[in-house]
C-alpha cells in the first residue's frame, strides 16, 4: 500500500549562508530534528539520513551549493531560523496559518496527516472523539501538539466542541513517546502518518494503528525566513522539476512507500 501523498507544486551573528570572496553563495545550512524517520534520522554511522536529507541534497545540487545540516531539538528550529543559525528548515514541517505569520514556506512537498498509535489490543480509542479523559503523547512543538492543545482548549476548529483530554505529555522526540506508550504510561501517541506507519511496521508486536487513514490532513513544506522570497522561488523551481522528471517519485519509493 502506498501512503496518501501528493506533490502540490503549483549563536550566530552572521547569516548561516556562507559567501565566497566574490560574494557568491557557496553553502546553505538547513536545520532539522533527526528523530523523525522516515523523514530524518541518524544512521549507525552517525549520519543524518531520510527523505528530507535526500531532498536537501537535491536542492543543493540543483542550486549549485553545498548543503550543511544542523541537527537540533524540534522546538528550537524556528527560533534558530529567525536567528539566522540556518537558512531553511526541512524537518517534516507542517504548513499552518500561524507559522506562515512568522516564516515563509515553499510549495507543499508532501501531504500526510495525523494518526493514532496505541498498544496492541487496546480498544478504548476508535477515533479522536475518544480522546476524552485519555493521556496522549506528542513531540513538543509539532502540529500534533498544537492540534491536541486546540482540542483540549476548544479553540479554532474545535470552538464549542472541546475534548476533555486528561493530559497531553510532551516529549523531545517521538521515540521517547513510543517507548512510554509501550510501558503503559500513555493511552495513545498522535503522530504524522509516515512516522507512525514506519514505527508500527517495525514494532507491530507492541503497537498498532487505530486506523490507516489520518483523522487530520496536513501538508509539509520547506520553511525559510520571512521575506526570503528569492530562496522560496528557487526551492519551488526544484520541487517542480523533480516532480516532472520522476526524481520525486524515486524519493517516495525509497523512503515512504509501503508494501
Amino acid at each position: 500500500m502506498v501512503v496518501a501523498l501528493s506533490l502540490l507544486v503549483t549563536g550566530c551573528s552572521q547569516p548561516a549562508e556562507q559567501q565566497s570572496a566574490e560574494g557568491e553563495k557557496k553553502v546553505l545550512t538547513w536545520g532539522t530534528n533527526a528523530a523523525f524517520p522516515p523523514f530524518e534520522s541518524v544512521n549507525t554511522k552517525g549520519e543524518v539520513e531520510g527523505f528530507d536529507k535526500d531532498l536537501a541534497d537535491i536542492i543543493g545540487e540543483e542550486l549549485g551549493v553545498e548543503m550543511k545540516v544542523v541537527d537540533t531539538a524540534f522546538e528550537t528550529l524556528f527560533a534558530g531560523l529567525e536567528a539566522k543559525k540556518f537558512d531553511m528548515v526541512i524537518a517534516g514541517v507542517t504548513i499552518t496559518d500561524d507559522r506562515k505569520e512568522k516564516m515563509d514556506f515553499s510549495d507543499p512537498y508532501f501531504e500526510a496527516g495525523q494518526l493514532i498509535v496505541v498498544q496492541v489490543g487496546y480498544d478504548e480509542i476508535e477515533d479522536e472523539n475518544d480522546f476524552a479523559e485519555k493521556v496522549l503523547g506528542v513531540q513538543i512543538g509539532t502540529t500534533a501538539d498544537e492540534l491536541l492543545s486546540r482540542m483540549k482548549d476548544g479553540e479554532d476548529d474545535y470552538e464549542g466542541k472541546a475534548i476533555p483530554i486528561k493530559e497531553i505529555k510532551r516529549y523531545d522526540n517521538y521515540p521517547q513517546a513510543f517507548l512510554d506508550l509501550q510501558h503503559g504510561n500513555l493511552d495513545a501517541v498522535v503522530v504524522d502518518e509516515p512516522v507512525g506507519k514506519a514505527y508500527v511496521k517495525e514494532h507491530g508486536d507492541k503497537v498498532e494503528l487505530v486506523s490507516e487513514e489520518p483523522f487530520y490532513k496536513e501538508c509539509m513544506g520547506v520553511a525559510v525566513r520571512k521575506g526570503d522570497t528569492e530562496l522560496v522561488e528557487k526551492i519551488n523551481a526544484v520541487l517542480k522539476k523533480i516532480k516532472e522528471d520522476g526524481t520525486y517519485e524515486k524519493l517516495v519509493d525509497k523512503w515512504i512507500k509501503e508494501e
